[in-house]
């Protein structure tokens, strides 16, 4: 993972538009002798300046003086990219910002590409491919909780899981071969006992660190939960009072909302995609169907449905058929209008469907609601914030998985077939080296720097 580049790279690392300083990032060869190219300041030149130091000074370019800044110095190895580099700090704005970065291309550097310092960082061996993961997961967090479990995998929390999944996969590998120069009536039935029962206990590792895959689904990309049920059930009022604003329009007319609307709302730290739906019923009317049509697509998608039933209304068998074709799913069924409930108590049609009376309007049962979405989705409350793997990672887990399992099955026939069992557990390596960058190819890296900000 030493690739050296010869090229120096340069990007804005700080968002465009107005600010107290905006950053123009330097890393390469050539950062210090760009530095000397277009830094004017006291003292000597910054290649001749000591590392992590800082000056004050100015930038110039083709136009003459670009901005008045503060120009900090890295030193290889000790430095983001372990590369030669330089940050430079000037005022907010696009036009000082795009000023300096102009002036440091002028002088030599090209314009870095997405994710490249992160790729670097990663390529120079300063940090293993799940924590360049991490970066990205960092700066998309949407929650508290979503950060802190990134920062948990950028400190190497989750690197050390998987290391230890591959370092006991890699020893079981050596046991196996070694067995492979004895002859079958040689080898003591103790030895092959014992390396099955390293597979099985390696294997209850693989499905803990699978479990965590749902919480990590959940703080990267939101819980889709969507709110159903006839018109004029109340959905709209629902998603309002649930997020606190007047985000959806509310009518007493039947069939106000045509389409889905969709809002970000955070419970317990996780982030929650709550959707506002058309009611279902029979309708001849185009646009209603049509809108009907992408309630059932919707819900199709959906990690949890809240099925609201206008409780002021009389009992509609319509709404006990939608609970049933909805069985598959993880369902909350809210009776809403709680304080004009003239008929009888709603009953829920399955013994595991739970039923909440709530009144949005008055915001009573709000926090029981939100309390039984949590534990719907399966979120544990005040749980240890922690690494969780993500789909890329639970695909190869799933992966190495299966070649564990295989090589223990092979090893637990009559008659055992230890060198079948090895070349299992060596694509099951293969597999967990490319999770970690152990093992990479650049379409691989490709595919993941190309989600990163220039400049990052």
């Amino acid at each position: 993972m030493n690739d050296v580049y010869t090229d120096t790279i340069a990007a804005l690392a700080t968002a465009p538009g107005e600010g107290a300083i905006s950053v123009v990032r330097v890393s390469g060869p050539q950062s210090l002798m760009i530095a000397d190219r277009i830094f004017s300041g006291k003292g000597a030149p910054p290649s001749q300046q000591p590392a992590n130091s800082f000056k004050h000074g100015f930038v110039s370019g083709a136009d003459g003086v670009a901005d008045e800044v503060i120009l900090l110095l890295y030193h290889a190895p000790h430095s983001y990219t372990r590369e030669e580099a330089i940050e430079i700090q000037g005022h907010g704005g696009s036009a000082a910002a795009q000023r300096i970065l102009r002036a440091v291309l002028d002088a030599g550097a090209r314009l870095a590409e997405p994710g490249e310092f992160t790729k670097r960082a990663f390529l120079s061996g300063r940090i293993d491919l799940l924590q360049a993961e991490a970066v990205i997961d960092l700066i998309r967090a949407r929650t508290d909780r979503a950060a802190q479990s990134a920062l948990e995998q950028l400190s190497g929390t989750l690197s050390l899981s998987f290391g230890h999944l591959y370092d006991t996969t890699l020893a079981l590998a050596a046991d196996l071969e070694t067995t492979l120069d004895f002859s079958e009536d040689e080898l003591p039935e103790s030895v092959t006992n014992d390396i099955e029962a390293k597979l099985k206990q390696l294997e209850s590792e693989f499905k803990t660190l699978l479990s965590s895959w749902h919480e990590g689904h959940l703080l990267r990309e939101g819980a889709l939960v969507v709110i159903a049920g006839k018109p004029n059930a109340g959905k709209s009022t629902l998603l309002n009072a649930l997020l606190g604003k007047d985000r959806a329009i509310v009518t007493s007319l039947p069939g106000t909302t045509r389409d889905t609307i969709e809002e970000q709302m955070v419970i317990n730290g996780f982030p929650v995609r709550l959707t506002d739906t058309a009611g279902l019923r029979e309708s001849t009317c185009e646009i209603e169907t049509a809108g009907i049509r992408r309630t059932r697509d919707t819900l199709s998608h959906a990690e949890l449905v809240i099925y609201l039933i206008d409780g002021s209304a009389p009992r509609d068998p319509y709404d006990s058929d939608q609970l049933t074709a909805l069985h598959k799913k993880s369902v909350i069924t809210a009776v809403s209008k709680s304080d004009l409930i003239n008929n009888d108590t709603y009953q829920p049609s399955a013994p595991d469907q739970s039923v909440i009376y709530i009144s949005a309007i008055k915001n009573d049962g709000i926090t029981e609601l939100k309390r039984q979405i949590i534990a719907k989705l399966g979120i544990h409350e005040g749980a240890h914030h922690q690494a969780t793997i993500s789909e890329r990672h639970r695909r190869l887990l799933i992966s190495a998985h299966k070649d564990i399992l295989e090589s223990t099955l092979l090893l637990s026939r009559s008659t055992p077939e230890p060198a079948l069992a090895a070349s299992r557990l060596r694509l099951a390596l293969e597999t967990l080296g490319e999770a970690t960058g152990r093992i990479y190819h650049e379409e691989l890296l490709n595919n993941i720097f190309a989600r990163f900000c220039i400049g990052k």
